[in-house]
């Protein structure tokens, strides 16, 4: 049976596929439901809607953001301790842990921000994946 045969068989929230065009979208800052628009104006400006497709961004629940929050704590407190794992195991068995320490503090201060429109991003993909359009998702019926 190919691959593309038994993907048709499972609901479009559980096909691999299309998870991946979405998260590539996402992590090009572009609307991971066409591609097209832009998701951000600035480096933390979330755009309303996508200029291709009329997505609207927030998707109309007020705790919507606590999703963006935890992946962006993740990723960015995940970058900064693979790149201490990294500089630990180059500087080994020599490690200068005073400057790691000093390093880990300066960095885990701007990784957030830094990590902060990816996150958004990958969170909207995620939540597109598993939870079916909506009316109103499209359109002009929000300000």
């Amino acid at each position: 049976m190919s691959h593309a045969m038994s993907e048709s068989r499972h609901p479009e929230e559980l096909q691999i596929g299309r998870m991946r065009r979405l998260l590539g979208r996402a992590l090009r800052l572009r609307c991971p439901a066409c591609g097209e628009g832009a998701l951000f104006s600035g480096w933390i400006k979330l755009r309303t809607k996508c200029d291709g497709c009329g997505l609207h961004f927030e998707r109309g629940e007020h705790d919507h953001f606590l999703g963006a929050y935890l992946v962006n704590f993740i990723i960015a407190e995940l970058l900064v301790v693979a790149g201490l794992v990294v500089a630990m195991l180059l500087t080994w068995p020599d490690v200068p842990w005073n400057a790691l320490k000093l390093w880990l503090i300066i960095m885990i201060v701007p990784a957030p921000v830094v990590t902060y429109p990816f996150s958004r991003a990958v969170w909207l993909a995620l939540d597109l994946q598993f939870q079916p359009y909506r009316p109103g998702d499209y359109g002009t019926d929000r300000s």
